[in-house]
């Protein structure tokens, strides 16, 4: 049955041809793709020119396949099973077949950049995200379609519960359910774009799209020539610029006024020769900035310029820019081949991408792609250009200017994500330099001229177009504008932290897009890398959650409060040991829970991941305060919520559950038809800000944060008590930055932490990971700025307050004398006598560094002597290199090196004499102790101990029993014979001897006792013999 297509339909591509502007259809059914002949029969009608080019994206699968002769197999197919009639011409395959259609899958979409086409179709809704749907939108150009096919719904708001296929990716094992925030505010929003017409597979348009019904056709102001205003305007600027050269032939290549109007201001400069200007060139995506630095270095060649350096991210973002330096050069009537050499990249990783030009015709020219981080090969530059320089981190950029002409270009909203902080740091700072150089008026290099070029005009279609304009809107791309000025900066300590609700946040209520818009100004604003795929994250993700930093807040006056500063925190952790333990035999980590299972691989511990944590994802300031507290409060406002501190104490209970279930739509259940349905934002939603007093906090065991490490993030997060426990040892390609991961345990009951250390249960592994990083600084880390380096060991160098360690012979002395010899100690002290240079202890130098560093060599150092010591013992740099690190003279470094080695050898020293002292033997001491009894006491004792035995030998003596023995009984006879013996006379001692046979009488045993002590003593003094012996 043939139908009549409603009027409204035809009336509105016309409409989009006429204006160049461009056409949404989303078309709801299972027979959607039916209609898509329809639209572009239609579209072919109105387009005067060639018949409209087609972009089919897809998932996976085609109905009909793209290949010609699989689609003659698969038709052969439905003929034989009677599902096609080969009589009745099917129209959707005679559109297939006519050729100019281009397939491409969803994964693949980056490979149609840049390509333009005059329809889009987009299947497989569930596969969309933000960044698909930005890219596929930008390829159609003004006048065309964007399509989009949604598979058969019983009500559109069943597209809120619609499981997409990247929520696979936002879940966790401990968060799991995914919530459809985004398809709910991007189907409010289509009831707000006024080129978008929602309609069924019969071509229905549903009560969604109700502004249709008062379309009209609009008129065209063009002249006689069929030229719009500004389309005349570009044609008298190209055309007052004829015979200028190289101008006039560059100007005529490009499509805007804007264009031109930047490559007339490039050409200024470069023909100036002054070599003092910067040229920064602003657009939002599509809006023709390489075609224009192309055309620009073109002109450059053909004033003469020798060395032309270009960079960017990467050189496949250059295509398009090396693509209009040869148009340039055609323009310019340069012969490839004969005038240049086009040099393709042998590096697989840059895809044959142009990397250099050879220039032959006035004299030898060249045009080189160089990396963002290879500044130092710009010694004979004349002209750099910088392509897409948001994208590269600012103090890079920084480093690449210098005394020569430079162009930089940006994007400043668009899809592939960007960053403000060029235009607002770095063009800021340029501005201001320029204008000191004019007051100054003296000619040196200081004061160099600044232009910054604007364009706003799109070269696929015309400004001012609705889908643009609505995808802007939807996605945050041009929030720019949003960022609002502070009348007031209050004292951070004034300020409060608020939780934002994300069913209100993403409700499409006026108010709440308001804030949305700041709050991603915020992130834009901050962020160097920014990506619409971030939106559907924070609305969609459950283990998401949004904070803001509010001044204090007047409810007297009814409009949003300034956002000072915004948090984005991600719930991790609670994974079961099984899942742990999984990962690790595996060796692959699921998607989410980055602090967890990072955790677990560098430590090979299963037991963290069971714990809770928060990540914080992002932190965005204001540009306005900047450096004035306000992160630092949040920081602290949100560690001190999620320690329980904010909370009152009524409503701390650990087992009150946190958030109440999502508030769901349920207008679908009503069971109205798709023409009957009327689509609204809710009414019972919740406040959209939440004071943290109000809301119990999720009980967490540690807080963590992932980011590139530089200096100043570095010292940020230390400075909060973030201890880092991995650094990638591979940097990002594009920053040059290597991945850095923080931690800060929080004060939990259910964790018992050995010990007092501020660190909790994270000292083990963070001493772990400084072993690590203290050994790894020699390879992966080794071009690391050692004060970077210095902050992440953050060494121990002030050793005056701590005690002298008590010598063990079995501690660091044995260690020492396993790792440096005798002759070792002895070179060191030739080098600290100033008798040997200082590469005769080069070999000592990592052992000790790497000693001290670990606090076994406690002298305190100065800070830039630990540096130089770090620099040439850990990193085992030059003294050449350290010069230029440290801005010292060589003789300032060697003798800052000398100092920290003569404070090593005289620890050395004294710790092996110690050792050498411990190990002689040693000479008993005699103890001189005053003794117990005094001198005169002992005297008087023993003489009365004399007495009274003298006394006691005198009694005895005197004893006539004792006497009896020695008497001359009956031996009379030999007594007288002892007489004449002597012949009568006695001998001169008057003493006679004669034999007694008498037996001793009385106490025999005594008195032979007393015999034998007598005995002694005579041999002594000769006393008592006399006894035995008879005086005559």
């Amino acid at each position: 049955m043939r139908k009549k297509v409603d009027d409204r339909i035809r009336t509105l591509i016309e409409n989009g041809v006429k204006t160049r502007h461009r056409s949404m259809f989303v078309i709801v059914g299972d027979k959607s793709r039916d209609q898509i002949v329809n639209l572009h029969y239609m579209l072919s009608k109105a387009v005067v020119r060639s018949r409209p080019t087609v972009l089919w994206c897809y998932k996976d699968k085609l109905e009909l396949s793209s290949h010609k002769k699989k689609r003659a197999k698969q038709i052969k197919k439905l003929m034989q099973r009677g599902l096609l009639d080969p009589e009745k011409v099917d129209p959707f395959s005679l559109f297939v077949e006519s050729g100019g259609l281009t397939y491409c899958l969803y994964k693949d979409s980056e490979r149609i950049l840049g390509n333009t086409f005059g329809m889009c179709i987009l299947q497989d809704f569930e596969a969309l995200t933000p960044n698909l749907l930005a890219r596929m939108i930008e390829t159609v150009e003004g006048g065309g379609l964007v399509v989009l096919l949604v598979r058969s719904l019983s009500s559109l708001t069943s597209l809120y519960t619609m499981v997409m296929d990247v929520h696979e990716r936002f879940r966790t094992e401990s968060h799991s359910e995914a919530a459809g925030r985004f398809n709910e505010r991007f189907l409010l929003s289509l009831a707000s774009c006024k080129a978008c017409a929602v309609m069924d597979d019969e071509l229905n348009i549903l009560p969604i799209s109700s502004h249709i019904r008062s379309i009209t056709p609009v008129p065209v102001i063009e002249d006689s020539e069929g030229l719009s205003e500004t389309q005349r305007d570009l044609k008298n600027l190209k055309e007052q610029l004829s015979d200028d050269f190289p101008v006039g032939p560059l100007i005529r290549k490009c499509c805007t006024l804007d264009q031109g109007k930047a490559v007339i201001t490039f050409l200024d400069s470069i023909l100036d020769k002054a070599l003092r200007s910067t040229v920064a060139l602003l657009a939002a995506r599509g809006r023709g900035k390489s075609a224009a630095l192309g055309l620009a270095i073109a002109g450059a060649i053909a004033a003469g310029y020798s060395n032309i350096f270009v960079t960017a991210p990467s050189p496949e973002n250059l295509k398009t820019l090396f693509d209009f330096v040869c148009k340039g050069f055609d323009a310019l009537e340069y012969k490839e081949h004969i005038d240049y050499d086009v040099v393709k990249s042998a590096n697989p990783e840059f895809k044959k991408a142009t990397v250099r030009i050879n220039i032959y015709k006035q004299h030898r020219q060249t045009i080189q792609y160089i990396q963002p981080q290879e500044h130092e090969k710009l010694s004979q530059v004349e002209l750099l250009v910088v392509d897409e320089a948001a994208a590269i981190p600012l103090p890079v950029v920084k480093s690449l200017l210098g005394p020569y002409l430079v162009f930089l270009s940006s994007t400043v909203n668009g899809y592939e994500g960007t960053g403000r902080s060029l235009s607002l740091k770095l063009l800021q700072q340029l501005e201001e330099q320029s204008q000191m150089g004019t007051k100054s008026m003296d000619g040196s290099l200081s004061g160099r001229v600044f232009k910054k070029v604007e364009l706003s005009e799109s070269i696929r279609y015309a400004s001012g177009d609705p889908i643009e304009s609505w995808l802007n809107g939807l996605l945050c791309l041009d929030v720019t504008s949003s960022i609002p000025n502070i009348s007031r900066l209050p004292p951070p300590s004034e300020c409060d932290l608020y939780y934002v609700n994300r069913d209100t946040l993403f409700s499409y209520h006026k108010d709440s897009e308001l804030f949305l818009q700041r709050m991603m100004a915020l992130y834009v604003a901050s962020h160097y890398k920014n990506s619409p795929n971030d939106l559907q994250l924070m609305a969609d993700a459950p283990a998401h959650h949004l904070f803001v930093l509010l001044g204090p807040v007047d409810e007297s006056k009814n409009h949003l409060p300034d956002i000072l500063c915004v948090i984005q925190v991600c719930l991790e952790g609670q994974i079961s040991r099984n899942s742990a333990l999984r990962s690790l035999s595996d060796g692959h980590q699921p998607f989410g829970d980055q602090i967890p299972w990072k955790f677990c691989e560098q430590f090979q511990d299963t037991v963290f991941p069971s714990l809770s944590g928060a990540r914080i994802v992002r932190i965005a300031v204001h540009p306005s305060a900047m450096r004035l507290g306000y992160g630092s409060t949040a920081v602290e406002l949100l560690t001190r919520y999620y320690e329980g501190e904010l909370t009152p104490i009524s409503e701390a209970d650990p087992d009150k559950v946190v958030e109440k279930t999502n508030v769901r739509v349920t207008e679908a259940a009503e069971k109205v038809s798709l023409l009957e349905e009327n689509i609204k934002p809710r009414s019972n939603l919740p406040h959209l800000l939440v004071h943290l007093h109000e809301r119990p906090p999720e009980k967490l065991h540690y807080i963590g944060v992932s980011f590139g490490l530089t200096q100043d993030l570095f010292r940020f997060w230390r400075k909060h008590k973030f201890a880092p426990f991995y650094i990638g040892q591979i940097p990002n390609t594009v920053t040059g930055e290597h991945t850095c991961m923080t931690l800060k345990p929080l004060n939990n009951d259910d964790i018992e932490a050995s010990g007092s250390d501020q660190w909790g249960f994270f000292s083990p592994f963070y001493q772990d990971f400084r072993r690590r990083f203290t050994r790894l600084l020699g390879s992966s880390f080794r071009a690391m700025e050692y004060k970077l380096a210095m902050s992440v060991l953050d060494p121990k160098i002030n050793f005056t307050e701590q005690e002298p360690m008590p010598f063990t012979s079995n501690g660091f002395s044995r260690s020492l004398n396993d790792i440096l010899s005798p002759y070792d100690m002895k070179r060191l002290e030739a080098y600290t006598n100033n008798l040997a240079d200082f590469h005769m202890i080069l070999d000592l130098v990592p052992i000790l560094t790497y000693q001290y560093f670990q606090e076994k060599l406690p002298v305190t150092l100065s800070y830039a002597q630990a540096s130089v010591l770090l620099c040439m013992g850990l990193q085992c740099q030059t003294v050449t290199y350290i010069e230029g690190a440290m801005k010292l003279e060589r003789q300032q470094i060697l003798s800052l090196f000398i100092k920290v080695m003569k404070k090593f050898h005289k620890y050395l020293f004294s710790i092996a004499s110690e050792e050498i002292h411990a190990n002689l033997p040693r000479i008993k001491e005699v103890v001189m102790e005053p003794h117990s009894v005094s001198v005169d006491d002992d005297l008087n004792d023993a003489a009365k101990q004399v007495k009274d035995k003298m006394k006691a030998e005198t009694e005895d003596l005197l004893n006539p029993e004792f006497l009896q023995q020695y008497a001359i009984v009956d031996r009379e006879d030999d007594f007288e014979n002892a007489l004449q013996n002597g012949a009568g006379k006695i001998s001169s001692s008057g003493l006679i001897s004669v034999k007694s046979s008498k037996n001793k009488v009385g106490k025999h045993g005594k008195l032979s006792e007393n015999n034998k002590d007598t005995k002694k003593r005579g041999k002594g003094d000769g006393g008592f013999k006399s006894n035995k012996k008879k005086k005559s």
